[in-house]
């Protein structure tokens, strides 16, 4: 069996890694495809200390997001309850339905916060009444407000 190339991805491939990974790969594979295409280069001392200022430089930004998504989420908790007003009908039904969109733009007009609406799960709510939503804000940190809807 060949002895396998230790080379560092340029950008991600499908199957083999993401950018910056150090990956063993066929010498054919390495010579015929990967590098003629600058995918990827060798693994030589000072390219794997330039990786690991990558990874660091990452991981510190990942650990600030992290640190903002907490503060997001104290400020969204100690508000707690968001109302949104709706027309409604007989037997206290709504006309239409509450969006992610509403919520995100009800959070945004009480707290100054920029919500994304595709991190928010709403149940479905067709009646006025108090219902729980959770907005992921980092994929370690989820907030849990509750949502007013009232008649307008």
């Amino acid at each position: 069996m060949a002895k396998r190339i230790q080379l560092v991805l340029n950008q991600d491939i499908h199957k083999l890694g993401k950018y910056g990974d150090l990956v063993e790969v066929a010498p054919g594979y390495a010579r015929n495809y990967l590098l003629p295409k600058n995918l990827a280069t060798f693994a030589t001392p000072g390219i794997l200390k330039q990786v690991e200022r990558r990874r660091e430089i990452e991981r510190q930004r990942q650990l600030e997001l992290k640190k903002q998504a907490e503060e997001y989420k104290a400020t969204l908790e100690k508000v707690g309850s968001f109302q949104i007003a709706k027309q409604a009908g007989e037997a206290e039904s709504i006309f239409g339905t509450v969006t992610t969109q509403d919520v995100a733009d009800v959070i945004q007009s009480t707290t100054q916060l920029e919500v994304d609406r595709r991190g928010i799960t709403i149940p479905d709510i067709g009646n006025i009444g108090t219902y729980e939503a959770e907005i992921k804000l980092h994929s370690e940190v989820t907030a849990k407000i509750n949502i007013e809807v009232v008649p307008s």
